[in-house]
């Protein structure tokens, strides 16, 4: 087996050379300034490296996961953070695989070629911890829109994102006959959204993964926003979960032969 091909090389091979470019130093100083890798990020959208999940209809690499898997193994075995870009690779499947068409022609080509940055997700909540079903922000439809309430924590790169994935209640934990029902997903537009509704609190922390504290007070959301059918938000979820979880995996992989 250890004399078997290494069928993704040229995608190492690649990754590795991009790296190069940004050696220990740079991530050291910008850890020490707190500060986020633009010019690093803006190498990997540029290359097409976080687009590999995209279908290639609309414009990305059409890869999948194995090969996203490798990308980011690589950014962590040659020193630099993928934690500051996995969220473009796994937030975009939610809507790839649950989005209705026109939202897909209308974001996925412009994720693909990095014109949007879908960096952010909003699930966890101060007083749910880890069973998200206790969450209680509420998306309320009235009008053509939805009218969204509540708190979320620890919410990473909103402030380097343009759209963001949420997660609230539509149907009150009391009135649902399971508790993982109930709960819907969101596409929202960051520029519409802060100061009209959203607010950011960073929220400092020993590892710099640019968390976050967002308060949601009558924020509008336009009802074609919701994705996929209201009340299904927790299946939805769990299906763009799965391919974080083997994303996060592989960096691990990558820090250990780092």
């Amino acid at each position: 087996m250890l004399d078997t091909p290494d069928e993704h090389q040229e995608i190492r091979d690649a990754v590795r050379d991009l790296c190069r470019q940004f050696p220990d130093e740079y991530f050291r100083k910008l850890d020490e300034q707190r500060a986020y890798p633009e010019a690093f990020v803006d190498a990997l959208i540029g290359g097409g490296w976080l687009s590999a999940m995209i279908p290639e209809a609309y414009g990305g690499s059409g890869l999948g996961l194995t090969a996203a898997s490798v990308i980011m193994e690589e950014i962590n075995r040659s020193g630099g953070n993928a934690a500051a870009v996995h969220g473009q690779m796994y937030n975009m499947g939610t809507l790839l695989r649950s989005g209705s068409p026109a939202q897909k022609a209308r974001y996925l080509p412009e994720i693909a070629a990095g014109r949007l940055r879908i960096q952010s997700m909003a699930v966890t909540e101060p007083g749910a911890g880890t069973d998200t079903s206790r969450i209680t922000t509420s998306a309320v439809k009235k009008d053509g829109r939805y009218v969204v309430n509540g708190q979320k924590v620890w919410i990473s790169r909103v402030q380097h994102s343009d759209l963001m994935i949420l997660l609230a209640r539509t149907t009150p934990f009391a009135q649902v006959a399971r508790k993982t029902e109930g709960m819907s997903i969101f596409i929202v537009d960051l520029e519409q959204a802060v100061g009209k509704g959203l607010s950011v609190r960073p929220i400092a922390n020993m590892v710099n993964h640019e968390s976050n504290e967002l308060f949601l007070d009558n924020l509008e959301v336009p009802a074609e926003n919701l994705i996929g059918e209201e009340g299904k938000g927790f299946r939805y979820l769990l299906e763009g979960l799965n391919a974080e979880r083997a994303l996060i995996a592989a960096e691990c992989i990558g820090d250990g032969y780092w």
